[in-house]
């Protein structure tokens, strides 16, 4: 089960973020980014009598740390992408996000199967093929690479943080995530004067950004309490993949043959956590 929902999760998160990038082709970036945000509020705020949970301080007290942490990482990841080369920063961001929860969990006393360890491999080196862009060319700036190093242990932190709240707190920690980064945004929104107003025809799809955005977290906080993190993170992980195929299918964008590599990387790699889980 953990299997199945890690991995739904990532195929959650994929389509949130290729509705994501829809809506940023009709709106402003940060438009997209706080209007999202908001409707996954509304959405959390909503599942919360469906699922509930022990209400504490130690929880919401862990979600407020990772909303923060998933803040900070975003506002690096696109700074980083303003001042460097996508295909440099998007990989580094992305496999810096999925390995630091990966040698958390390992750290912190994670033991899985020879087979499960292979199959994080083999997720690390795929979610490094999925995420390469055929924009731009060259090495990038040591500064973007190291936001982007920056970006991804906050997104990383994101994943590391919600696991250490309690077991019994239900979807307390996600909204206090959701409660911090909201505001976090919202404060940036405000000291830069940016205008929020969705273009012709994006709230629709803004609001299913962020809808999805939450449903895959919900599914990440219900996989990680029954699974290992260096496990559950690294499936997680994988959601580029998801978008990918999604933009090929409904788009029509060519996959090149080194994300295609990587997409046939993410699905053995699923197999043999998998099959780990059953030896």
């Amino acid at each position: 089960m953990t299997v199945i929902l890690a991995t739904a999760c990532a195929i959650v998160y994929g389509t949130a973020d290729f509705f994501g990038g829809l809506a940023t082709r009709r709106t402003q970036v940060f438009s997209v980014v706080v209007l999202s945000q908001l409707a996954g509020l509304a959405f959390i705020l909503a599942l919360l009598p469906l699922l509930p949970g022990a209400y504490s301080g130690t929880a919401l007290s862990w979600g407020l740390a990772a909303g923060l942490s998933g803040a900070a990482g975003m506002v690096l990841f696109y700074r980083s992408l303003a001042t460097g080369v996508m295909s440099v920063v998007a990989p580094t961001t992305a496999v810096t996000s999925a390995a630091l929860p990966v040698v958390f969990g390992l750290a912190t006393g994670d033991r899985p199967q020879v087979w499960a360890l292979v199959g994080v491999v083999l997720a690390l080196g795929s979610v490094l093929l999925v995420s390469q862009d055929s924009a731009g060319g060259g090495h990038g700036s040591l500064s973007s690479v190291l936001t982007a190093l920056a970006a991804g242990a906050g997104f990383g932190g994101f994943f590391i943080l919600l696991a250490m709240a309690p077991h019994d707190a239900g979807l307390w920690p996600l909204v206090g995530a959701r409660l911090s980064s909201v505001t976090a945004v919202a404060l940036l929104a405000l000291l830069t004067r940016r205008a929020l107003k969705a273009g012709p025809g994006a709230l629709p799809v803004i609001f299913a950004a962020g809808v999805l955005d939450m449903a895959a977290n919900v599914l990440y906080l219900l996989a990680q309490r029954d699974g290992l993190l260096s496990l559950v993170a690294v499936l997680v992980s994988l959601y580029p993949a998801s978008t990918l195929l999604l933009a090929n299918r409904v788009l029509g964008e060519r996959l090149r043959a080194v994300q295609v590599a990587g997409v046939v990387c993410a699905l053995a790699a699923v197999a043999l956590i998998a099959v780990a889980q059953h030896l």
